[in-house]
Formats: structure tokens, C-alpha cells, sequence
């Protein structure tokens, strides 16, 4: 079950890193600025070390989100620094997860997005840097409630453009350019 251990502080320092640099810093998300802002992100590091914990935990955290009160968490990364490490296994998860939200009867007010450190989109390269819009510095399983994609979406009328221009940064960034960017401080 997730926990927030001291030992668990690099991992949530590193996470957090990520998300002020690249999926803030870089506007990777222009939602994401606001519920952070406002403290509502939950991050749960999960201790799970195979699929069946990683889906347990999984479980347990769409409940948790699904009841929660969205002025308080609106969002949660579910991060699993001990599991899924392997890409390939990743996305296999990533079938039983979305199978698990149907079975919860969750699809259609949750959504789960994925990132992971190896994160590589069907017909590219490993090395792509368009790659890295996905890339984070462990695998995560994002948590979001449908109706605020839908008031986010109201609010930014190009949300489809979003990937696209996400990857045009990340070409215009470059490989040196990324690393730089990450390395600096908040």
C-alpha cells in the first residue's frame, strides 16, 4: 500500500522535480500548473514489487480518488519506483489497469495516463526526444477525473493541438537541450 515514508523523499523529490521542470516549466500540460498551485495533486508511492501488488495499489488509489473531495485531490500520480520498470511491462499493465477502471464501473469519471523513464510511443525510436514528453523518472500511472479534463479542455480550446506542440518543443529543446533543462532547480 502506499505510504510516505522518509525513505520515500528522494523519490517524491525527484517526481515533483519533474513535474515543476518539464510538465510545468516546459507547459508539457498547461492543466497541471493550477492543481498544483492549489495542493491538489496526491502522490502515492506504491511499495508493490509485481503486477499484483501494482494493481492492488492501483485499486486502491482510484477508490481513494474517486471518493475524495476534488477541492482536495483533484489528481493523483500513483508512482511505483519498485515495479514495471521494464517498458514492455509497463504497457502490458496499462491493459489491466484500464480493464480494472471498467471494472470498477470508474470509466467515464476516472482516466489513467501513463509516464514512465523509458516511455516510447508506437512508431518511434528509442532515443526520440519527442519520447520524453511521456518520460518520467519512474513509472507513474496518473489518476485524473474526467469532469476536470472536460473543464480544463472548455478552457484551453486547442487541447488536441497539445500533443502535437509538445513534441515540436521537445524538437526544438533537443536531447542537450532537455538534460540542461532538467538538471536546474526549481
Amino acid at each position: 500500500m502506499p505510504t510516505s515514508a522518509d525513505s520515500h523523499d528522494p523519490i517524491l523529490a525527484a517526481t515533483r522535480h519533474w513535474l515543476t521542470r518539464a510538465v510545468i516549466g516546459l507547459n508539457l500540460c498547461p492543466f497541471a500548473k493550477s492543481v498544483h498551485v492549489k495542493n491538489q495533486i496526491r502522490y502515492a508511492i506504491s511499495e508493490a514489487t509485481d503486477m499484483e501488488g501494482v494493481l492492488t495499489d492501483l485499486e486502491a488509489e482510484l477508490n481513494a480518488l474517486a471518493s475524495a473531495d476534488p477541492e482536495q485531490i483533484d489528481t493523483t500520480l500513483v508512482i511505483f519506483p519498485h515495479a514495471l520498470a521494464d517498458f514492455l511491462d509497463f504497457n502490458d499493465c496499462l491493459f489491466f489497469a484500464d480493464r480494472l477502471l471498467k471494472q470498477m464501473r470508474l470509466e467515464g469519471t476516472l482516466q489513467i495516463a501513463s509516464f514512465h523513464p523509458q516511455y516510447q510511443f508506437e512508431g518511434t525510436e528509442p532515443d526520440d526526444i519527442e519520447n520524453y514528453t511521456n518520460r518520467a523518472p519512474y513509472p507513474i500511472l496518473h489518476l485524473l477525473r474526467e469532469s476536470s479534463i472536460e473543464r480544463a479542455v472548455d478552457a484551453f480550446p486547442d487541447a488536441a493541438d497539445i500533443y502535437e506542440r509538445n513534441q515540436e518543443t521537445l524538437r526544438r529543446l533537443g536531447h542537450d537541450g532537455w538534460r540542461e533543462w532538467m538538471l536546474k532547480p526549481e
